[in-house]
């Protein structure tokens, strides 16, 4: 079911979509909310690695080893960051697809 189509009271009176706030949202929904948070973040992960992949750096300032182990988990964080100040949106409708199935509307 697309999320245009779900219910009035999912998408008004759904708890606070608002990144990283999970004050005052059930045990369930906290849970749902995070996992939403978190599918969001390894989706922009694999993006940014996507864009990076072809960037390549010199020295003095880049480069090397070093670079090429640690730039997946510097672009991890970034996602990281990314997902939880607001992200691109998918969080908040993979959010809303989780309730719709938890409620089974879905």
């Amino acid at each position: 079911m697309a999320i245009d189509t779900l219910p009035s009271s999912l998408t008004t009176g759904a708890p606070s979509l608002r990144p990283g706030n999970l004050s005052g949202l059930s045990k369930d929904n906290q849970a749902a909310r995070k996992a939403a948070e978190e599918f969001e973040q390894t989706f922009l992960t694999t993006m940014m690695e996507s864009m990076f992949a072809g960037v390549e750096t010199s020295a003095p300032f880049g480069g090397g080893h070093a670079e090429q182990q640690f730039r997946s988990v510097l672009l991890g964080e970034y996602a990281k960051d990314m997902a939880k100040t607001g992200g691109i949106g998918i969080a908040d409708e993979v959010y809303r697809e989780i309730l719709a199935i938890q409620e089974g509307k879905v």
